[in-house]
């Protein structure tokens, strides 16, 4: 019977080291099956067995608490603490998510799905258990790729100011999503490589014990680490250097952690990605211009870069996770006569706010943001839905938002961005799935278009404001239907949401309007549309169709749009109400 099934949480400290052994092949092989059936994050878990095993061994958990950091490396935990009977439901709604959920299991201390988190979340987990008397050893667990993140060192910096007790395991593969890069990934590198004293007396120097560098992947190795570390642990904080091979056990995925990084489930339509249009307009634009320069924070490859960055090296800057830092070296280099383009995920980019108006803004700097999967991007759930971006951005002063209506319009937004010198943000979902009709004419600042005009004349006149593909696609869905029943609307392509086009708005002589975006409603196109009509004394019925005000689960994209409130049923039976 295999060890896995009926392992306990608790059972595990019985096990000899052959069981565990066996267990660790059983735990990359449930992890492998069920990511090639669910998706989810692949090499850097297979990387993680061992450490985890040990950890879980010698450790007591819940009772003792570990934060992931990020959280991509803890499908072994979910594992051995208690749900592995239904770890088949990874990353589907109502199913075991994919980052470590307090709301889950007693056993996850504490939420992530962002970098660099876990040594301020430990530091914190730490001083509750001191200033309540209780005995706990609190670790975070972060890969180097998370360790170059500032927040890191801030907390670092806290560590001896707070006077208290962590373990940190540095889990060192060389990776994050891209190959790690920066001066305190160098620094690590060469602890690893035998020139050790200078760097471990920096990490010391935090008021850190350093142990490493140990082989993250041999067991024995690591039980013997984990015990030294605990018992070290009495008398002050510890770094435990591991070393691991991300994609371990898997020869495809330890010849491509990149690619096996994070993936969907096998069988999954491959649909164009605005990631695609995105470098290869964006390696045709630096083609004619030499002041164009791209910079990412460590997710080159999956945000369609890697072409630039082989064709233009010294225009391309990967600067690691490293959010806040991106944002004020494309403002610095605008300074400097430069045209910058910041390409990142909705959800990470919101970790660069202040810098964002203080940096780009209020200097009023020609940085266009290229924002990949904007609105719900689906199974990774709360941590990774880019549902804020329109409301956080739409506040700040000389910043302009677009959001194309497919990947072709895409192009054209960007090539309206090579002459556009002001703070510009374009916002797309990852899979572009339909081409609309376009025509030659070039981007206009402000400007909306018609996607179809009704043929109405003697009945009230419904016009759709639809912001991006995936609401122009339930907008047409609606219209569809409608048609078939002899009724009519307008269909609107609002490529942009600030400056809204309030000469369209001005001119429309529509008694209804209604709004559709893949973004929450407070603070969105929505409810910018309802203000600038009520500020024109339209007089005209306003209906919004955007996300609730509450966090959104994890599931199937179109699932969620329609759970959360932008459903295109939902959209018809509104319009069919007001025309009938």
């Amino acid at each position: 019977m295999s060890i896995l099934k009926k392992l306990t949480p608790k059972g595990i400290k019985q096990y000899t080291k052959s069981q565990l052994n066996v267990l660790c092949d059983e735990l990359r092989a449930t992890i492998h099956d069920t990511v090639m059936r669910c998706g989810g994050h692949l090499a850097s878990n297979l990387g993680s067995v061992e450490s985890t095993v040990a950890m879980f061994y010698v450790f007591d958990f819940p009772n003792d608490k570990v934060v992931f950091d990020v959280g991509h490396q803890c499908y072994p935990y979910k594992l051995l603490s208690g749900r592995a009977d239904k770890f088949s439901t990874l990353r589907q709604a109502g199913g075991i998510s994919g980052f470590p959920k307090r709301t889950e299991s007693e056993y996850d201390a504490y939420d992530t799905g962002h970098a660099g988190t876990s040594v301020s979340a430990a530091i914190g987990l730490a001083k509750a258990r001191d200033l309540k008397g209780e005995e706990r050893a609190v670790i975070a667990y972060i890969g180097d790729g998370s360790f170059n993140n500032g927040l890191v060192y801030e907390a670092l910096n806290s560590l001896k100011i707070l006077d208290t007790k962590i373990l940190i395991v540095l889990n060192d593969n060389g990776m994050s999503i891209s190959p790690t890069v920066g001066g305190m990934y160098d620094i690590i590198t060469e602890i690893k490589t035998g020139d050790k004293a200078e760097g471990i007396r920096l990490l010391e120097s935090f008021g850190l014990t350093y142990v490493g560098v140990k082989n993250g992947n041999d067991l024995d190795e690591m039980l013997d680490a984990m015990s030294q570390a605990k018992e070290m642990l009495k008398n002050g904080s510890v770094l435990l250097h591991i070393a691991t091979k991300k994609g371990k056990g898997y020869e495809f995925s330890e010849d491509h952690p990149t690619n096996t990084h994070g993936v969907p489930p096998v069988g999954s339509p491959k649909d164009k990605e605005y990631s695609e249009v995105l470098g290869e307009s964006l390696c045709a634009l630096a083609a004619k211009n030499p002041n164009i320069t791209v910079v990412s924070a460590a997710m080159k490859e999956a945000l369609g870069l890697s072409e630039f960055f082989e064709k233009y090296p010294e225009r391309a800057f990967d600067v690691g996770i490293c959010e806040e830092n991106a944002a004020v070296l494309c403002a610095s280099m605008a300074a400097g006569g430069l045209k910058p383009y910041y390409t990142i995920y909705s959800t990470f980019l919101q970790r660069a706010f202040d810098e964002i108006i203080h940096d780009v803004c209020a200097q009023n700097m020609p940085v266009t943001f290229c924002i990949d999967r904007a609105g719900i991007s689906g199974a990774d759930g709360e941590t990774h839905q880019g549902v804020f971006d329109l409301s956080y951005l739409s506040l700040i002063p000389n910043l302009a938002i677009a959001t194309p209506k497919d990947t072709v319009e895409l192009t054209k937004l960007l090539e309206f961005s090579e002459t556009y010198n002001h703070p510009l943000a374009i916002r797309y979902p990852r899979a572009g799935r339909v081409i609309f009709p376009t025509d030659d004419k070039p981007i206009e600042l402000g400007k909306w278009e018609y996607l179809h005009k009704a043929n109405v004349e003697n009945s009230a006149k419904v016009t759709v404001l639809a912001a991006g593909e995936r609401c122009i696609i339930l907008a047409m869905k609606a219209l569809k239907e409608l048609q078939a029943e002899g009724l009519d609307c307008d269909i609107v392509n609002a490529r942009f949401i600030k400056p809204l086009d309030e000469e369209f708005l001005q001119n429309t002589d529509s008694k209804y309007v209604v709004t559709l975006e893949d973004n929450v409603f407070n603070g969105g196109f929505g409810s910018a549309v309802t203000n600038a009509l009520l500020r024109l004394q339209k007089g005209c019925k306003i209906k919004n169709f955007a996300y609730r005000d509450e966090f959104i689960h994890q599931g199937n994209v179109g699932a969620l749009q329609s759970e959360y409130g932008v459903d295109w049923q939902e959209i018809k039976a509104y319009i069919k109400s007001v025309l009938v």
